[in-house]
């Protein structure tokens, strides 16, 4: 198994650097310190451009093949993820408006807040083969307070698929539309269930990696090898397991501890970006295909 180096790609310019107060959410998740952006979320778009959120400002970035950045939206709200939906919508869940649609650049509109049961705060998302939107519902769970939720929305219909998540966090689906695995952070734990639901109830789970160090697993993402990617939080690192759970590589940042997101390059599924929050850094590192 190798131990690979990323290497930069780019990083959000300095004069897009937040310089004012630090947002509710930024004083919340790092008590009196300084924040000027907390990127996460990265995907590609058909066009070859890299899409980030960055949560405690509400904004929404555009990153060009070159390395170019544009602000697309900056909404009153804290963007966890946002994807571009089947349909061409850009929807996003929101720390602090719940499931919504960015309609502009400056304007929202709330799909659901939860009800009945108001969601504790999103936190991921992603869009499965089929074009059903998976995302977690984390609010301040963990391994005391075991609640975080994973939902299912689909033909416009809400479905609360877990509730007993120690902070539900990174989300993604095995390219054959099979499973889903979930970061349940808190307990440094990659889960895994079946797409194909029970008519009532939830579904059967199991741990499918036990991670270790840092915080715990933050970011998924799978390729089209049906390999997954972990952001491994506060570690500086990101691993890359095969889809039997066999890790093939460990790969390490040159700067930066708050790794909070991975996404492959559609183009080269073998091409992992990764990115760090501390310094607002997306790195890249090629995996090598292993032997058979």
């Amino acid at each position: 198994m190798p131990h690979l180096n990323a290497t930069l790609w780019s990083a959000l310019p300095d004069d897009m650097h937040h310089r004012g107060e630090p947002s509710a959410w930024a004083k919340m998740t790092r008590p009196g310190q300084p924040m000027h952006s907390f990127l996460e979320a990265a995907f590609f778009d058909e066009d070859g451009n890299l899409w980030l959120s960055d949560v405690p400002y509400g904004r929404i970035f555009r990153v060009s093949p070159a390395g170019n950045w544009t602000q697309m939206h900056q909404i009153d709200g804290e963007p966890h993820a946002m994807r571009i939906a089947p349909d061409g919508r850009r929807i996003a869940v929101d720390y602090k408006h719940g499931l919504i649609e960015l309609t502009g650049e400056t304007s929202i509109e709330v799909l659901s807040a939860g009800e009945p049961m108001p969601f504790l705060g999103l936190s991921d998302m992603t869009y499965g083969p089929d074009g059903a939107l998976w995302f977690t519902d984390s609010g301040r769970t963990s391994l005391s307070d075991p609640h975080g939720r994973v939902y299912r929305w689909q033909n416009g219909d809400l479905r609360l698929v877990l509730d007993c998540v120690p902070y539900a966090n990174g989300i993604a689906v095995s390219p054959d539309n099979t499973w889903v695995y979930v970061a349940a952070t808190r307990a440094n734990q990659v889960w895994k269930f079946s797409t194909r639901l029970p008519e009532k109830g939830q579904p059967m789970v199991g741990t499918y990696l036990q991670m270790s160090g840092g915080l715990g697993p933050d970011g998924l993402a799978c390729n089209s090898h049906g390999w997954l990617a972990i952001a491994q939080a506060q570690a500086g690192r990101a691993y890359v397991f095969d889809a039997a759970g066999d890790l093939i590589a460990d790969v390490r940042l040159p700067r930066g501890l708050w790794t909070t997101s991975v996404t492959f390059d559609p183009a080269d599924p073998t091409r992992l970006f990764i990115v760090d929050a501390q310094f607002g850094c997306v790195f890249t590192c090629q995996i090598p295909t292993p032997r058979t």
